[in-house]
């Protein structure tokens, strides 16, 4: 099990605006937090290195690419061995359609996100990425009509939202 890693108010107010907006500059990061830049600049760096901060991602509109209509396809896998979970699982990856992979407890082995321009589009991901595989015993698909981003995610119990002055 991982560990998790001490966060003070600083470093969850810091979590929380990088989140808001991973493009914050880190002297507006270090105005907002009440800290120097040069100590706003060590602390990401150190959140960076305990793995905290995984990375920054860039957010693109599926509408505005063409991939207009998004799903949940929901994938029993049979039998459910270790032999084939890893080419299923990179093979759905790969996929330009892709989003997000989870994999499940439950009747469901595997949660898919795609996104793709139509419903016969999503048909034929359904007919020809999913279920022609032999593996792949069952596909429940469910459309998503609307999506909405949450979060900040901070540790249980954290508020993130210390001021220097005060707060």
């Amino acid at each position: 099990m991982v560990e998790s890693v001490a966060l003070d108010p600083v470093d969850l107010d810091i979590l929380r605006i990088l989140q808001n907006d991973g493009r914050t500059t880190y002297k507006d990061l270090a105005a907002a937090v009440g800290v120097a830049p040069s100590t706003c600049l060590d602390r990401v760096t150190r959140l960076r290195r305990a793995g905290v901060i995984l990375g920054y991602q860039l957010r693109i509109d599926p509408a505005k690419v063409g991939r207009g209509l998004q799903a949940l396809l929901s994938v029993q896998v049979r039998p459910h061995r270790r032999d084939l979970i890893g080419p299923f699982v990179e093979r759905v990856r790969a996929l330009p359609e892709s989003r997000a992979l989870f994999h499940l407890t439950g009747p469901d082995d595997y949660l898919v996100q795609v996104a793709v321009a139509d419903t016969a589009d999503l048909q034929r991901l359904v007919l020809d990425a999913f279920t022609s595989q032999p593996e792949v015993a069952r596909v429940e698909t469910r459309l998503i009509f609307q999506h909405w981003d949450c979060g900040p995610l901070l540790p249980p119990g954290a508020t993130g939202q210390h001021r220097q002055n005060g707060g």
